[in-house]
């Protein structure tokens, strides 16, 4: 019997959240919805929704191995919010676009072949910008992510090596 490893996606989200808490950015989840995600149905775009998941933003945010739940406010309403982990398509700092991205779907391990995360490089200083001049009000309506989409309609992120 062989030994069933975890996916290291859970793992990697938490950090990169910590990274983003603990250097001033306003951590944002990229997530594909399906039938298992509870978020508000008004603000899916293309199937997909990018969520503000910073201190400021979220209450009681818990990110364990198989999905992220929280509270956020939406028009000023609270509301409860579950994301399954294999929906996060990525996390990166709103600020910068620093983050990583993920094949969703499936775990990782349970789709025949092992994803590794693609890591996301950070912008030319536009989003820095960008971000000092939004007002509070405006920080909590999640932004799209920074990555442009590419010819086949999903997001593009490039690979830093």
């Amino acid at each position: 019997m062989a030994n069933e490893l975890n996916s290291t996606k859970p793992y990697l989200l938490r950090a990169l959240y910590e990274w983003c808490v603990d250097n001033g950015f306003t951590p944002y989840l990229q997530v594909v919805v399906d039938k298992n995600t509870v978020v508000p149905k008004e603000y899916i775009k293309n199937g997909e929704i990018v969520l503000n998941i910073g201190p400021l933003a979220s209450n009681k945010l818990r990110i364990g191995n198989e999905q992220i739940e929280f509270q956020a406010r939406f028009g000023g309403v609270a509301r409860d919010l579950f994301v399954p982990i294999t929906a996060v398509a990525a996390i990166y700092a709103k600020e910068n676009g620093q983050g990583m991205s993920f094949e969703p779907g499936p775990t990782d391990e349970s789709a025949g072949a092992v994803r590794g995360p693609t890591i996301v490089a950070g912008s030319d200083g536009a989003a820095d910008a960008k971000a000092s001049k939004r007002s509070e009000q405006d920080a909590e309506r999640p932004d799209p992510p920074p990555a442009k989409p590419s010819p086949s309609g999903r997001s593009a992120l490039r690979r830093v090596k």
